[in-house]
This record gives C-alpha cells, sequence and structure tokens, in this order.
C-alpha cells in the first residue's frame, strides 16, 4: 500500500487550503481513512477520519474548520481546511486502516505553516 499526500502550504490566519492523499495497493471503498498531525516537540494527533461508511470524527479543535470527505472512485481522501490558524501548522500525514488486514500505512507528510 503506497500514499500520495499533496497540498500543504504556506498560507495566512483565516485561509483555507485542501489536502489530498492518494492511495494505490488497497481496496480504497472498505478501509478506514484519516488525517493526523504533528507539530513540532508535540505527539502525532488525530484530525480527522471517514470510515468506509462515511461516519466521520473530528478533533475538537478543528470542528466546525475542517473536512474530510473521501472519493473511493479516486482512492483519494480530501481534507478541507479553512478559518486556519497558526495552531493548525503542522505536518499532516494521512492514514490509511485496511479493512481486510487491520494493518495501518501512513502517507508521507506534507507540511501546512499558518502566518499571524
Amino acid at each position: 500500500v503506497q500514499l500520495q499526500a499533496s497540498g500543504g502550504g504556506l498560507v495566512q490566519a483565516g485561509g483555507s487550503l485542501r489536502l489530498s492523499c492518494t492511495a494505490s495497493g488497497t481496496i480504497f471503498s472498505v478501509d478506514t481513512v484519516g488525517w493526523y498531525r504533528q507539530a513540532p516537540g508535540l505527539q502525532r494527533e488525530l484530525v480527522a477520519s471517514s470510515t468506509s461508511g462515511s461516519s466521520t470524527n473530528y478533533a475538537d479543535s478543528v470542528k466546525g474548520r475542517f473536512t474530510i470527505s473521501r472519493d473511493n472512485a479516486k482512492n483519494t481522501v480530501y481534507l478541507q481546511m479553512n478559518s486556519l490558524k497558526p495552531e493548525d501548522t503542522a505536518v499532516y500525514y494521512c492514514k490509511v486502516v485496511r479493512y481486510f488486514s487491520g494493518r495501518d500505512y501512513w502517507g508521507q507528510g506534507t507540511l501546512v505553516t499558518v502566518s499571524s
């Protein structure tokens, strides 16, 4: 399983970015997918996740601002990030948990920097 994440960059506070993560080598439509982030000196944390049944879960800090979505035909998961804050600055990673094996796989990370 390979994951390719993209879409990070530098944005001013209040701005928006959309991250994408495309998977290969898995039956994406039945997998659970998620976005995590890791800021310098902090542990990696869950940002948002989506099950195969399209149930979603968000960290309290991003509720109402971020939206996770998936396009199973394209094996891609997105993270739309609006109203960005400097504290959203982190490396963002996508993760796929394979339905049939339970194993998880990580993308390479994409850096999001929000300036004040």
